[in-house]
């Protein structure tokens, strides 16, 4: 498990990397053609990036008819929350959002 998340922050490390996945984010199955569309660089560039999203995990791309679709697979970035985030902060951030709550209660 330790080589599969150094891949994904690997992934996650890189702005273009990240702001592709959230473009799947907003409009999961694009083809390499619609990615491209929205970042300003070369589509081979483009491709390579998706290879490292590919790679760790977190694009799966799926052939429909004569097309590479490519789909946000969330499930690295739940793993690394599990590992990461809920098992240390839950608590706390339970506690800070039911102080928020109590504060706009007041107001």
């Amino acid at each position: 498990m330790s080589k599969d998340l150094d891949k994904v922050f690997k992934a996650l490390a890189d702005p273009t990397r990240r702001r592709l996945l959230d473009r799947l984010r907003a409009d999961n199955g694009q083809t390499l053609t619609d990615l491209c569309t929205h970042m300003d660089m070369s589509r081979q560039a483009v491709t390579k990036h998706l290879a490292i999203l590919i790679a760790a995990d977190l694009v799966v791309p799926i052939r429909h008819g004569r097309e590479k679709l490519h789909y946000l697979n969330p499930v690295p970035i739940h793993d690394i929350h599990q590992r990461w985030i809920s098992n240390f902060e839950d608590d706390r951030l339970h506690a800070l959002r039911d102080l928020k709550h109590a504060l706009e209660e007041k107001k």
